[in-house]
């Protein structure tokens, strides 16, 4: 196995970094000697060279299995930016020939990303079983739980994908896995798992929360917030209507930023564009659903804003998590008003079937008929998997199938709650919202939340983007008015 300075020695000449950060050596020296590792590091912590230096130093293919396409082709050009070419990804974005050409060439490869969905065609896992493969990644591994608050029917098949790529080694990374779904992760992939887990709070961001009375005084919250800091933003909502409106107010009240929205429903070109120019600098506040921000790597977003509460620890935990990657002091601001975990409830509620739709899906498989063009994506997955995993008689199919059903909703009913209860504490909120991850936290040099004495309007954050910018523009008008 290679030391430690030897390991540093290839990861200056592959990135130019000098030391790893905390956890990635431990983690990578696991994965090269071999050893199924499960590991989890907080959000921007460079969870992505934990893999990336061993498939580049060990002979053999790494496969990354990527759960949005986003994430995918942004890894894939920092990598080629970096130099390193060997590296392609496959997923429904790319046209059947160049797919065709990446599978024809992947003894060429060091690194494949690959969907979940992707990696259960036909013809990708032969051309796959023709070749040494020598780590199978599992990045935001918390999608493979049944509990995790991003579950994903499709992860569920990676364990038969494991055994037909011959039992490569395996890498499940995660920035919020709870003991218990570390735990799932395990069962569902059906392989010993190193676990080495990390404390994951980050110390540079202080929260707070607001409770208000009513939707217009969010807004004002928000407004006032906004322009008395002028630093790099996300703004969550529950809603996508909701996202969309805020957004053409703030266009209206801030005409001196670039703001736009994200959100699922959106056409997936457009969704990669907006990604593309907040990464870029060219947006400056993005109002988003949770659809937005999994795998981003900007270090400069300095403020996050929720305007709904999420419905899960989980789920706010990654999301606060993408301010203040450079280390400096960020702020996480959530608004709550009484009623907005109704929000939580509905969507969580039509992410599954009904008990109606699933006696009705049970009825037409059984007869021939596996139309489910009436359900949403994330129902149809839910049930295609569950009725291809089960061989009862169709009563017994049907109840099973409504218990997974309702198992689910429970455990999502019990998370809003404890979100609620964090909204409601009275205690440090950083302790808090850690306690079901780890034993402690960090210290900080600043005041790390309102009950630890924080108040936003006393925060100096770093302009790190708009002065420029502004100068730009004024020195653009200049030239303009002089050539008239």
């Amino acid at each position: 196995m290679l030391q430690q300075h030897e390991l540093e020695k290839k990861l200056y000449e592959h990135f130019g970094y000098e030391n790893f950060r905390e956890g990635q050596q431990e983690i990578i020296q696991s994965v090269i000697s071999g050893k199924h590792t499960l590991a989890t590091l907080p959000t921007g912590s460079g969870k992505s060279i934990c893999y990336q230096l061993p498939a580049l130093i060990t002979p053999g293919l790494t496969i990354v299995i990527s759960p949005l396409i986003s994430l995918m082709i942004d890894q894939v050009k920092w990598l080629k930016m970096h130099h390193i070419k060997s590296v392609e990804a496959i997923n429904s974005f790319i046209s059947p020939k160049e797919k065709e050409e990446i599978l024809m060439n992947l003894y060429q490869l060091d690194i494949l990303y690959c969907s979940p969905e992707m990696l259960q065609q036909e013809k990708v896992m032969n051309r796959l079983k023709s070749i040494h493969i020598n780590y199978l990644v599992i990045d935001e591994a918390h999608c493979i739980s049944q509990w995790g608050h991003e579950f994903r029917t499709d992860y569920l098949r990676l364990k038969d994908s494991i055994k037909i790529l011959d039992n490569p080694t395996v890498l499940a990374l995660s920035a919020t896995a709870t003991p218990d779904i570390q735990l799932d992760i395990q069962d569902q992939l059906n392989v010993d798992l190193e676990m080495l887990i990390n404390p994951m709070d980050r110390e540079n961001i202080s929260m707070l929360v607001e409770v208000v009375d009513s939707d217009s005084v969010k807004k004002r919250i928000l407004l006032d917030t906004l322009q008395s800091f002028k630093v790099p933003t996300m703004i969550y909502f529950s809603s996508r209507s909701q996202a969309e409106k805020v957004s053409h107010l703030l266009n209206e009240k801030l005409p001196d930023r670039e703001i736009s929205y994200y959100h699922g429903g959106m056409e997936q070109r457009d969704r990669l564009q907006i990604q593309q120019q907040f990464m870029n600098d060219q947006l400056d506040i993005i109002c988003c659903t949770s659809a937005f921000g999994m795998g981003i790597n900007k270090d400069n977003i300095r403020l996050i804003i929720h305007y709904h509460m999420p419905s899960t620890v989980e789920s706010f935990i990654q999301e606060v998590g993408r301010a203040g990657r450079d280390h400096l002091h960020s702020v996480s601001l959530l608004l709550y008003r009484p009623g907005d975990e109704n929000i939580s409830y509905r969507l969580l509620e039509s992410e599954l079937p009904t008990h109606q739709e699933i006696k009705k899906a049970v009825d037409g498989y059984i007869g021939g008929d596996k139309d489910f063009s009436s359900l949403t994506e994330t129902q149809a997955r839910f049930l295609e998997y569950q009725l291809t995993h089960r061989t009862d008689g169709k009563q017994l199919m049907i109840e099973k199938i409504i218990n997974s059903r309702d198992k689910r909703i429970m455990v999502k009913y019990k998370s809003v709650q404890q979100m609620l209860n964090w909204v409601f504490s009275e205690n440090c909120r950083r302790e808090e919202l850690y306690s079901i991850f780890q034993s402690h936290i960090k210290p900080t040099s600043f005041p790390c939340c309102e009950h630890c004495g924080f108040q936003l309007e006393e925060w100096t954050p770093e302009q790190t983007l708009y002065e420029n910018r502004s100068i730009d523009w004024k020195e653009q008008l200049k030239v303009i008015f002089r050539q008239r």
